[in-house]
């Protein structure tokens, strides 16, 4: 039965299809914000396919077990994640003490396997990507963590997912404070990051290092990779849902509320990204270690005075 929870729902098959719904949810809204009609809602599914159906190539001069592990150490543990969270809201009885401190680790490690497998692949341009994504990773997972500890704090510094839901459902959503509004608005640039979508998209900057540590991937390998971003592009803000908003119930209307909760994230998010240009990578540490840190701690010393 634990196999189907991680394989079917809550896990793997689950967030894989709703992420991407969740990715032609991004197309639709960027084509709309420039004036395009978009894709039809199958497309996201269509390409999937189509890679899955091609040859899969490995560099003549790479590392060829990293290159070809390096998609799948992503996909699993972004499957982790998808469980544990589900578990959260679906099975709360099954949750566990630390399951925040499990789902922080996961959520580094598909980037570390964009790191590996850019610097597998032998190449100039994806080991620059690589490489870039290492000192994004080094830049804002400080103030990510900082700026979590508001939740915690806020719930009788438990890390307990489930704890953290009940806790907003009885005392209001961490961001309808001053200390969780700021120290959300942290989590959501951090968000951004993540995904490597703009105006953080250095990595994988396309008129600079074409697809970055992505490259040299082609067929079912970049499949994975594609499909593993989009069900972070699920799961991320399904995550801010759950620290800052009061997470989501599956009774009647508050499911829908839920439901509505994540999309309007994963809308901001979109707008966002139309409407930021790329920043250089120093600008992007500056930001993250400067700004966003002392926001974070801001946030951390009004949490801990009750605003």
């Amino acid at each position: 039965m634990d196999i189907f929870y991680f394989l079917i729902f809550p896990g793997f098959l689950f967030a894989a299809l709703v992420g991407l719904v969740f990715t032609w949810v991004d197309r639709k809204v960027t084509a709309r914000l420039q004036w395009r009609v978009g894709p039809p809602f199958l497309q996201p599914f269509y390409d999937f396919g189509k890679l899955l159906s091609k040859e899969i190539t490995v560099p003549k001069q790479g590392e060829r077990i990293s290159f070809l592990l390096a998609p799948f150490l992503g996909l699993l543990a972004t499957a982790l994640v998808a469980t544990i969270l589900g578990f959260s809201i679906v099975f709360p009885a099954r949750g566990f003490i630390g399951d925040l401190i499990v789902v922080l680790y996961l959520l580094i490690i598909p980037s570390l396997a964009i790191i590996i497998g850019g610097f597998a692949a032998a190449n100039p341009l994806s080991s620059i990507g690589a490489s870039r994504e290492m000192k994004m990773i080094m830049a804002y997972e400080l103030p990510f963590i900082l700026a979590i500890l508001v939740p915690v704090i806020k719930s009788d510094y438990s890390v307990n997912i489930n704890l953290i839901m009940l806790s907003q459902q009885q005392h209001g959503a961490t961001a309808g404070s001053l200390s969780g509004f700021i120290a959300f608005i942290v989590c959501l640039l951090v968000v951004q990051a993540k995904l490597a979508l703009p105006p953080f998209d250095i990595p994988e900057a396309e008129t600079e290092l074409m697809a970055g540590p992505c490259i040299e991937y082609s067929g079912g390998l970049l499949a994975l990779f594609k499909l593993t971003r989009a069900m972070l592009l699920f799961l991320l803000p399904l995550f801010l849902v759950i620290l800052f908003f009061g997470g989501i119930s599956v009774s009647g209307w508050h499911l829908l509320a839920g439901i509505l909760k994540i999309v309007l994230v994963l809308v901001i998010i979109v707008i966002i990204k139309n409407t930021n240009p790329r920043l250089r990578i120093d600008q992007a540490l500056r930001f993250f270690w400067v700004n966003c840190t002392l926001l974070s701690i801001l946030a951390i010393l009004l949490a801990y005075l009750g605003l």
